[in-house]
């Protein structure tokens, strides 16, 4: 839980080498796909092809690029077929960007920290989000709360910021939509399967002393208000666009992807973290930054010493002008979209 707290950014990937594939023969085919007008903001089901895949690449060498997107619909079973073949083409997959934290004890060691972890949501001084929120934000909390977690009365001792998730995950569980990361699973086991090495690219942050860690977080202020603010925005006006944005992915339509807004609160919610003493204090106020530049090391890395690498990146930095493949281009890289 306080792993959940400090981290925004995380998936997987994994790759002796297969027979090398020329990377004209590593072109996954276009699927065909059927058109998302008729979808609607009905959650798809079913089979699905999801998007092609992003070419990164200098002379010879290609990293593939899967733009992945959370969440997608729940029932929805993602066909990999062009993706698994793209993998076992590969000699290496390079992880997503990603933070890996861990505490300085044993396993002993941290089944004794899980009565603190489960207080670490709860607000200083048994506050509760009534005593905490503005009036008019309390107010738009109490109608999605009563939406979409119901009476529990628990989440209205926690933190702004964890109330906020709880929310989110709730909200996103009725429109049949899932955040369980279920196409980092299915390219993990394609990984696996194909016996390809991996690049790590995540960023390695130990929390010492854990115990005197968690007595501080629990007694930061965090400013995280805006964080919630920001959920309710999105619960209150975006849940449709959520869903038409999972069945663009679903069915592979990027033009349509292209044209949505990419943003989410992920980030405020992160800075309210960061921006604490708690976060200065042990260097992890700047792991949005540091994230970004060891996946784009490991990216450069797979280009240069590899013919055939794969990689996954959420949608919005593979999409947004400011994004991680926007960076690649900047360093002179081609960059060509499915």
């Amino acid at each position: 839980m306080l792993a959940a707290a400090l981290s925004a950014v995380a998936q997987p990937a994994d790759v002796p080498a297969p027979p090398s594939v020329p990377p004209e023969q590593a072109q996954p085919p276009e699927p065909v796909v059927p058109d998302i007008a008729s979808l609607d903001t009905i959650v798809v089901t079913g089979v699905q092809p999801g998007p092609g895949l992003w070419r990164v690449s200098r002379g010879s060498h290609v990293l593939w690029i899967l733009g992945t997107l959370s969440p997608l619909p729940r029932d929805m079973t993602w066909l990999a077929d062009d993706v698994d073949r793209t993998i076992a083409g590969s000699q290496v997959a390079l992880s997503s960007p990603g933070v890996d934290l861990d505490a300085d004890v044993g396993f002993f060691g941290k089944l004794a920290l899980l009565p603190s972890l489960a207080k670490i949501r709860n607000n200083p001084d048994g506050r509760t989000l009534e005593e905490i929120l503005p009036p008019e934000l309390y107010a738009r909390w109490s109608v999605l709360k009563a939406k979409y977690i119901g009476r529990s009365g628990k989440v209205e001792k926690w933190r702004p910021l964890f109330a906020a998730g709880e929310l989110y995950r709730e909200a996103l569980d009725k429109r049949k939509l899932s955040d369980s990361g279920q196409i980092g699973k299915v390219v993990s086991k394609s990984i696996k399967r194909h016996g390809i090495a991996r690049i790590d690219s995540h960023v390695k942050v130990k929390i010492q002393e854990p115990r005197a860690a968690i007595k501080a977080f629990k007694a930061e202020e965090l400013d995280d208000v805006e964080c919630l603010r920001q959920v309710l925005d999105r619960l209150e006006a975006d849940l449709g666009t959520m869903a038409a944005r999972a069945n663009a992915w679903a069915v592979g339509d990027i033009e349509t992807l292209r044209a949505m807004p990419q943003d989410t609160p992920v980030r405020t919610c992160f800075d309210a973290v960061a921006q604490t003493r708690f976060a200065r204090d042990r260097g992890i106020d700047d792991l949005p930054a540091r994230v970004e530049a060891a996946w784009l090391d490991a990216a450069e890395q797979a280009l240069r010493d590899h013919e055939t690498s794969f990689g996954t990146l959420s949608i919005g930095d593979v999409l947004k002008p400011d994004g991680l493949l926007a960076k690649l281009a900047a360093r002179g890289y081609e960059v060509e979209a499915p």
